[in-house]
């Protein structure tokens, strides 16, 4: 019965295979997936597989696969799941049709992945709150979150965070004492010692418009400096839009509780 069902299953994707939108397809691939495996199904890392050139079935039944958890990617269950079947199968087919791609081939990222509107205030010291510290046992450092006076006053009021908001995360390295161990200051928490990356996400009016729907965080960009507070332009922002996505119903925010607790505290 088992081996009866699965054959009808595959016979059931053939059919929807040969029947499927190829244009449809390109849309969703040249959008949503370029953002990773590139418009063509070549893709922006050497990390991230090529889709150019593989069987439609085998990429069809793997978004299947994501959607349903049988095989694990937090990034792509997130995409999967808001997939209908004849949006998997059609991508799968316009993939299939591409040529495969060549040695060490990349694309490009696309521009509203690589042209992030976030940059870095002068200091977090003007114009910024801290709200929220978190430590990292494991890698030996402390994050530091601040937000502007928009995100707090907005969260002080219990509303999502408007235009104009700004959130930056400091991480330091832990200070350590003599045998190596982080030490932990008068508030519980680690000691910052050497600046080692920032992240930031802001918003502003339209900032949103050229992101794919699927990915979109409302007008939300996101941004990961050095500690020299160059940007870092190795990353793929889509990975931030994916995961902040999950917080829509918190305004895209994973700390908004933390954030409107503290604001309580330091809005007067």
């Amino acid at each position: 019965m088992r081996k009866s069902l699965m054959l009808t299953a595959l016979t059931l994707l053939a059919l929807s295979i040969q029947a499927a939108d190829v244009e449809g397809g390109k849309v969703m691939a040249s959008t949503v997936c370029a953002a990773c495996h590139g418009a063509n199904g070549v893709s922006v890392s050497s990390r991230i597989p090529h889709l150019a050139g593989q069987r439609a079935a085998y990429v069809a039944s793997q978004l299947e696969a994501f959607q349903s958890g049988s095989r694990k990617s937090a990034l792509m269950a997130i995409i999967a799941k808001q997939l209908s079947p004849d949006e998997r199968v059609n991508v799968a087919a316009y993939f299939a049709a591409q040529p495969g791609a060549a040695p060490d081939a990349k694309s490009p990222l696309p521009a509203y992945i690589a042209n992030t509107q976030v940059t870095l205030p002068a200091a977090t010291k003007i114009g910024y709150r801290r709200y929220f510290v978190k430590d990292y046992p494991e890698n030996k450092q402390v994050a530091l979150y601040f937000a502007n006076d928009a995100a707090m006053q907005a969260a002080a009021a219990g509303k999502a965070l408007p235009d104009g908001s700004e959130i930056v995360a400091e991480v330091h390295s832990a200070k350590l004492d003599a045998a190596g161990t982080p030490v932990v200051g008068a508030d519980g928490h680690f000691v910052p010692d050497q600046l080692q990356s920032l992240t930031g996400m802001a918003r502003a009016a339209g900032w949103g418009k050229d992101i794919p729907a699927m990915l979109r965080n409302d007008n939300w960009n996101y941004a990961v400096f050095n500690a020299d507070r160059t940007r870092r332009t190795d990353l793929n922002l889509a990975e931030c839009l994916v995961c902040h996505s999950t917080k829509k119903d918190s305004g895209f925010l994973f700390l908004y509780p933390e954030l409107v607790a503290a604001s309580h505290s330091l809005v007067k």
